[in-house]
């Protein structure tokens, strides 16, 4: 899965990537459209379980669980009718599974405002509206054919034709249609329609240095927007952030504790745009390695076992799982399996976040 990174042009997109994916490449010119093909890159998800863990396993390596992520240019009031090649732009965020839109909440006159001023509901109203008036032309151009075959008495026609209708009666009433409850077999095929405004989000609110912890007045009204609208927020400062990111590990301790910082802000954002993908991550233990393994949020033990092979999935057996506070608890599986607390889990068992598996298959 992976999640898009948006917002108005000069709002910080392209900064905020560069850091999340420590690249050390120039930074971006302050012009609008400095980014045209989407640049995509891996990032690693914090997670300090990994190293409570390792400290009973002394392993050879570490891996933590990754997401992908994808810069996409900036969009512009009229993105929809192909203002600032909207048409292209848009297409790139029907393609991912979360949107994580960057809002300027910072002043800066050196850093030009593609509206003149700045105003984060504004900055936020403006990609709302575009990406539901790009949503309503989608389905728009899929009715006709949907109307015929539900006429000529096509059944999944029929619950396709069902899904556009409701989609467009909350689009007419300005409302994003992750907002509406759905259905199971509304989800499936909602799915498939790649409709923007139905993709969760995650409000990245740039702010200026002096504001790290996001208590001035221009994230307050991210912050109250997101919440009417059931969306996270996490401030972030790019441009500290991407001067931390090109620092090694010594010196960027030492910048962190100079602004009063635990870790980069970046953490916080990996994870939370995590979570807003609906994933979560199990264990695996062992001398060789300890590894966050992803997966979605209420996936089976079958299929935490898939994503590590495909083999694992068609002949699972069972799961043998702990918690991290039985690891802590014991300091050995060997112990733990000797107090009984290693649980033994079939087909059926839905994972938990944090559970350290073994799995057990034949095929």
């Amino acid at each position: 899965m992976e999640a898009g990174i948006v917002g108005l042009p000069n709002v910080g997109k392209s900064t905020l990537f560069n850091a999340l994916t420590a690249s050390k490449a120039a930074q971006s010119a302050n012009y609008p459209f400095c980014t045209i093909e989407p640049n995509e890159g891996i990032v690693s998800v914090p997670d300090g379980r990994l190293d409570r863990i390792s400290k009973y396993f002394n392993p050879q390596k570490i891996i933590p669980a990754a997401l992908k992520l994808v810069d996409i240019a900036g969009i512009v009031k009229g993105a929809s009718e192909g203002e600032g090649l909207g048409n292209k732009f848009l297409s790139h965020i029907r393609e991912v599974d979360a949107i994580l839109q960057v809002v300027r909440c910072f002043e800066d006159p050196d850093v030009t405002h593609v509206a003149g001023g700045v105003n984060p509901l504004s900055d936020m109203e403006v990609i709302e509206t575009e990406l539901m008036l790009a949503d309503m032309q989608s389905i728009e151009n899929s009715r006709n054919k949907a109307e015929r075959a539900a006429r000529a008495g096509d059944k999944e026609a029929k619950e396709r034709l069902a899904v556009m209708e409701k989609c467009t009666a909350s689009l007419d009433q300005l409302i994003p249609l992750r907002k509406l409850k759905w259905e199971d077999s509304e989800q499936k095929i909602l799915a498939s329609f790649g409709l923007m405004t139905a993709k969760p989000v995650l409000y990245i609110a740039n702010v200026d240095e002096n504001d790290l912890g996001g208590n001035g007045p221009l994230v307050q009204k991210v912050k109250e927007f997101a919440t009417a609208n059931g969306a996270g927020v996490v401030p972030v400062c790019a441009k500290l952030e991407s001067e931390i990111a090109e620092l090694d590990e010594g010196d960027r301790l030492e910048m962190l504790q100079s602004v009063g910082l635990e870790e980069p802000a970046l953490a916080y954002l990996a994870r939370a745009a995590y979570q807003t993908l609906g994933l979560q991550s199990y264990f695996t233990a062992g001398p060789k390695e300890v590894r966050a393994w992803t997966i979605p949020i209420g996936a089976t033990g079958p299929q935490a076992a898939g994503v590590i092979h495909s083999d694992f999935e068609r002949g699972f057996i069972r799961a043998e799982v702990y918690t991290l506070q039985d690891l802590e608890t014991y300091k050995t599986e060997a112990a733990i399996r000797q107090a009984g607390k290693l649980r033994v889990e079939g087909k059926a068992y839905v994972m938990k976040d944090g559970d350290i598996c073994h799995f057990l298959f034949n095929v």
